[in-house]
């Protein structure tokens, strides 16, 4: 590929790359249109629980659709979680003459992370913006996702070049959830998420606040080890809806951790039912502004 001139600090490309940019292009478009609904899950800030949201409902999609119908995407290039809490960390990406095929992990859920591609847990990835963009670029348009029923593209935190990317790259993105905790910091920076989504066009389809509550699993009272009713409060100051409330429970962490999230490792418990609940809210939703 030949590279660009640089004139009084600007870059002249060529057309050899504008050809491969416009290639790539096309190929995101022909991979999105396969994808019935492209959700985004972000927050403002980091330490939320956002993946563990993202995997969950995920898999609560994946239960009600059936294997294959749903894929996953690690958008968090330097931070990739996805693979960990899914247990499928290890795995390669496969390739063959259409492309490169994403991972399988618990219910025939897919899934393409930069964790797949790294060769040591002690390697970190030490990338500029572009680099970043572009990775992402190609997992949109590279990966053979197939058909699916949803995408999920865990974002990382913040509104920078991963999140712009996502957004701007897919040619519809349905809609975004936006995760919180009740805590004042957590609420004053996730306004700024929903601001973005907005000023992206891009629907907002609610609220989930993370870490609502602890109840005590000898007596059953509640605390309110965190700030309460954030997710509330949002939703009225933001003309946002709420989706629902996830309780602070050891049980969540223990269980991504361990790589087998709550839905898929235990269905029945009330914790995976609410996440169950939530996302047949986001299907219904969805459905009804198809």
């Amino acid at each position: 590929m030949k590279e660009g001139k640089a004139y009084n600090g600007m870059v002249e490309v060529g057309e050899d790359v504008r050809e491969a940019y416009r290639v790539l292009e096309e190929r995101i478009k022909a991979s999105m249109a396969k994808i019935k609904r492209k959700i985004v899950v972000l927050s403002g800030k980091g330490g939320v629980g956002k993946s563990t949201v993202a995997v969950n409902l995920a898999l609560a999609l994946a239960a009600s659709y059936g294997p294959e119908t749903v894929g996953i995407l690690d958008a968090d290039i330097t931070g990739p979680s996805i693979p960990k809490m899914l247990g499928v960390r290890g795995m390669a990406l496969q390739s063959g003459p259409p492309g490169i095929f994403p991972a399988f992990g618990p219910m025939g859920v897919k899934i393409v992370s930069m964790d797949f591609l790294l060769p040591s847990d002690e390697t970190p990835v030490i990338w500029r913006g572009p680099l970043k963009s572009s990775a992402i670029r190609q997992f949109l348009g590279e990966i053979v996702w197939g058909k699916l029923e949803y995408l999920l593209t865990d974002l990382p935190p913040g509104t920078g070049d991963e999140a712009l990317t996502v957004i701007q790259s897919i040619p519809k993105v349905d809609g975004a959830i936006i995760v919180t905790i009740p805590s004042e910091v957590s609420e004053l920076v996730v306004k700024k998420a929903v601001e973005f989504a907005r000023r992206l066009n891009t629907p907002i389809l609610g609220i989930v606040e993370n870490m609502a509550e602890f109840r005590c699993p000898k007596c059953g009272a509640v605390y309110q080890i965190l700030r309460s009713g954030a997710g509330e409060r949002i939703a009225e100051q933001m003309g946002v809806r709420l989706l629902g409330k996830i309780p602070l429970d050891p049980t969540v962490s223990e269980t991504s951790d361990a790589g087998k999230p709550i839905v898929a490792s235990d269905p029945q418990h009330p914790i995976a039912k609410t996440f169950m609940k939530i996302a047949e809210e986001i299907d219904s939703l969805l459905k009804a502004s198809s």
